[in-house]
């Protein structure tokens, strides 16, 4: 037996061929199994990002009817402006009013988006308006859509007793003296026991009627037209009767009541619906308060020197 090894034959044996066969073939399946994910993987990521809501797309989305450069025209609105047009619902819409409702809504988007480009809500006071509005309606519509309890309208009621109640009435003259007639107001005074004084009286005194009173009134408008400090005597008087000399700083007045309704306060069920709309009203109010003083907070605002 020879020591020497016998060389191999340089072609392969059939059990060699076909491993390397099978080899062959398991490689070019994983590269073409491998391809295939890569293929699948970015049409799903492709997918993913063209119908994601905010980037570009060519499918509208079934909560949508259309899309003007990629700002939604949502379904909700288009119904809603369906039935303000022509009061029907989409089932019962013709072709036309359907279309004349959508083109409606494409058009007023074209022009709110280049009225963006344009900034016009800078420059047009109305634009500016409607925005700040629409700001105020979005801050209230918690305060709107939240119902107080009957204890807080209850307790809103007591502490503003006051605002529910008849509006008053009132005929008063307003005698005016010039303020070195002191003697002859106090002599008018004497004299109005008996009924208001005649115009030539009037005269002897030195006086006048005031024109911003004599003819019946609400209580605010009385308020108004003789001021604080006259108003608080003349609620008090009852009619018929007068007032002490009052001085002023236009003269001496006297006040002489020819008719006195005073306001009847109202009972919280017949005030209700009226404290419903004023607890709103400051809860709305509260509100915009609260967000004009966050908007301060985080806005960089500077204010001219002279202004400081």
């Amino acid at each position: 037996m020879s020591d020497n090894p016998q060389p191999l034959p340089d072609h392969p044996t059939p059990a060699r061929a076909l491993w390397r066969d099978i080899r062959r073939v398991s490689v070019g399946r994983s590269i073409g199994l491998m391809g295939l994910g890569a293929v699948i993987g970015l049409g799903l990521a492709g997918y993913a990002l063209f119908t994601a809501r905010g980037t570009s797309t060519l499918v509208v989305p079934a909560e949508d009817v259309a899309l003007v450069n990629q700002q939604p025209i949502s379904r909700s609105d288009y119904l809603l402006q369906l039935q303000a047009l022509y009061a029907v619902d989409l089932q019962h819409a013709t072709y036309e009013e359907r279309k004349k409702a959508l083109d409606d809504m494409i058009r007023e988007e074209l022009f709110v988006q280049r009225g963006k480009e344009l900034d016009v809500a800078s420059n047009d006071p109305e634009v500016r308006s409607a925005m700040v509005n629409a700001v105020e309606l979005e801050i209230a519509a918690d305060a709107l859509t939240t119902q107080p309890t009957e204890a807080q309208l209850q307790a809103f009621y007591t502490a503003h007793q006051a605002n529910y109640a008849s509006e008053g009435i009132m005929t008063v003259h307003d005698y005016v003296f010039p303020a070195s007639a002191a003697a002859h107001a106090a002599d008018a005074v004497q004299s109005l026991k008996s009924g208001p004084p005649a115009a030539d009286s009037l005269a002897h005194w030195g006086a006048k009627d005031s024109p911003l009173v004599g003819d019946e009134e609400f209580y605010f408008a009385a308020k108004l037209h003789l001021g604080d400090r006259l108003f608080d005597v003349a609620r008090g008087l009852s009619e018929g009767t007068s007032s002490m000399p009052i001085a002023m700083p236009d003269g001496i007045h006297v006040l002489y009541m020819v008719k006195n309704k005073a306001p009847v306060p109202y009972n919280f069920a017949a005030a209700r619906d009226q404290v419903l709309n004023d607890y709103r009203t400051k809860a709305i109010a509260h509100l915009s308060a609260g967000d004009e003083v966050f908007l301060r907070k985080r806005a960089n605002v500077l204010i001219a020197k002279d202004l400081q």
